[in-house]
């Protein structure tokens, strides 16, 4: 139990700040021994996730109909990632890049571009700004977050920051962005858990999607406040300080 807690702690918080969830559910699992991180725990943290996203963002989904059009911008930048995440899962080559060298590597390098897209004073905003060319540029940017390491939602800011998105805009596409990301791996998560695999979900499950959840939605709505006032700088030095670490750690 204290597995799950610490696991869903950590989808919860990483998931959505510019730091990979990815890399920290490896990392944890691999240094501390958890054998709680099965496929089906795996499953239900992203389904926490998921719900905190549509929670946030609930009165932007009931209004559908005026945000039809940015919902399907949206969908068209998750396409890239869905669709090459669900063959490399398919061919199995997701696995062999799961490893201490590739994560130390791209938390590092993925954390310096963060640093420089950061740096410019810029004004464009989502309603006004957010166009079919904008959706495509960062959905392939985003293909770069199956890597470990990358972060998905550090890469859709990063991408957002270099087309000139303020910060707080550019945090909200990379939220918004997450939705069909987030559904899709749910959704195909629990086809391969209770169809093919015939695994019923149990307290562990659902516990870890409630605590997911919870944690999610704390980090989307702090970090948003937080965004609105100050740069990206921790989170570039946290992940150049991890990086660094992570390096020695793999080449000793």
């Amino acid at each position: 139990m204290i597995e799950i807690f610490i696991l869903s702690v950590i989808q919860g918080i990483t998931e959505f700040l510019p730091i990979s969830s990815s890399s920290h559910l490896i990392l944890t699992s691999m240094f501390l021994n958890f054998s709680s991180q099965s496929l089906s725990i795996d499953v239900s943290l992203h389904i926490g996730s998921f719900i905190a996203v549509l929670t946030y963002f609930y009165k932007e989904i009931l209004n559908f109909l005026d945000n039809k059009i940015l919902f399907f911008k949206i969908f068209i930048a998750s396409v890239p990632i869905i669709i090459i995440g669900f063959l490399l899962v398919e061919s199995e080559l997701i696995e062999k890049i799961r490893n201490l060298e590739i994560i130390a590597w791209t938390t590092l390098i993925f954390g310096i571009l963060l640093y420089f897209s950061d740096k410019f004073k810029l004004k464009k905003n989502i309603k006004k700004n957010f166009t079919y060319r904008s959706a495509i540029f960062i959905g392939l940017f985003q293909i770069l977050a199956l890597i470990p390491g990358v972060s998905r939602s550090g890469i859709a800011i990063t991408a957002a920051r270099l087309l000139g998105f303020k910060r707080i805009d550019a945090a909200k596409i990379s939220f918004l962005v997450s939705l069909p990301i987030l559904g899709a791996v749910s959704f195909f998560g629990l086809k391969n858990l209770i169809i093919e695999e015939n695994i019923n979900f149990t307290i562990s499950n659902l516990i870890s999607v409630v605590l997911s959840f919870f944690f999610s939605l704390i980090t989307i709505k702090y970090f948003l406040k937080f965004i609105n006032k100050f740069s990206l700088n921790v989170f570039v030095y946290y992940r150049v300080l991890l990086g660094l670490i992570l390096l020695i750690l793999a080449y000793l």
